[in-house]
């Protein structure tokens, strides 16, 4: 697969991220499949697209004729045999190397075996995922971080299988829906989630031991060193499940203490409270 040669991309998830990789891809001019598990939640999906394109129509942002042509390029499904003539398949399912290694089978089963099969994950081993296929030196990681319209970081991710034109492609990718592409080997945490988490655990930590206030550990940090939001006002974003998986990743790869989750954030998704999406994990929303 040549970089001049993806054309066609395939999202898996319908989800926040799925639907922001979709969004981002049509915007960049790729004709773009949404699969999802079903065709109600496939369409619900593009329908949230162009509410959102609607939007930054009345704001100006684009035009009348850019949101009906970037509608136009996207179509939803619940079928994977709809991606069989993609070139590019990023998938974006739940943070689970299982469900994502099994996902991987069937795409390789159902993709022409010249595409590019991508893994949005932020910090299993993209290595597992190559391994499952019988083309592991077309599979790569390509992170993007949440919102994919509006941060500009993707994390372009090269297990060691990955040939030279792979990762040509997918930095091409990257470029040509204008986010600034980081080269990465395939470590638990790739940069950004290796060096966030830490110290998000350490927050929650020094809240335990009673040092300061929650509420008073976020104005520190934001007040101190300029971040946008304090630790747990981000793990609250982040989602604490999602939070206490990726640290559970972290730990299994390098036993190191910093990676250890804390008791409080596990009793916290034992309980339920995962955050915003529930309503209520560190703060009440």
């Amino acid at each position: 697969m040549s970089e001049t040669n993806i054309s066609k991309v395939g999202i898996c998830g319908s989800g926040i991220m799925g639907s922001g990789l979709a969004e981002v891809a049509a915007k960049a001019g790729y004709t773009v499949v949404v699969r999802s598990r079903s065709a109600a939640s496939a369409q619900a999906m593009i329908t949230s697209i162009e509410k959102g394109l609607e939007k930054q129509v009345s704001r100006e942002k684009i035009t009348a004729e850019d949101k009906a042509a970037i509608l136009g390029r996207l179509s939803a499904t619940d079928k994977i045999s709809d991606l069989a003539d993609c070139d590019l398949v990023i998938e974006s399912v739940v943070e689970d190397l299982a469900v994502k290694k099994a996902l991987f089978i069937e795409l390789d089963k159902a993709v022409k075996p010249s595409a590019i099969l991508a893994t949005n994950t932020s910090t299993l081993p993209v290595i597992e995922m190559a391994m499952a296929t019988g083309r592991p030196d077309k599979v790569c990681g390509i992170h993007f971080f949440n919102p994919a319209t509006a941060m500009p970081l993707v994390e372009v991710v090269r297990p060691i299988t990955a040939s030279d034109d792979t990762m040509a492609a997918a930095n091409a990718f990257t470029a040509k829906c204008g986010k600034s592409g980081v080269q990465v080997k395939d470590r638990a945490g790739f940069i950004v989630n290796a060096l966030l988490f830490p110290y998000l655990n350490n927050a929650i930590r020094i809240w335990e031991t009673g040092t300061a206030s929650m509420e008073d550990i976020d104005t520190a940090m934001k007040g101190g060193c300029n971040f946008p939001m304090g630790p747990f006002a981000l793990l609250d974003l982040v989602g604490l499940d999602t939070s206490l998986s990726i640290l559970e990743a972290l730990y299994a790869e390098f036993a190191d203490a910093n990676y250890a989750a804390v008791p409080t954030l596990r009793r916290l998704v034992a309980a339920g409270k995962l955050g915003r999406k529930s309503g209520e994990g560190f703060y009440t929303y």
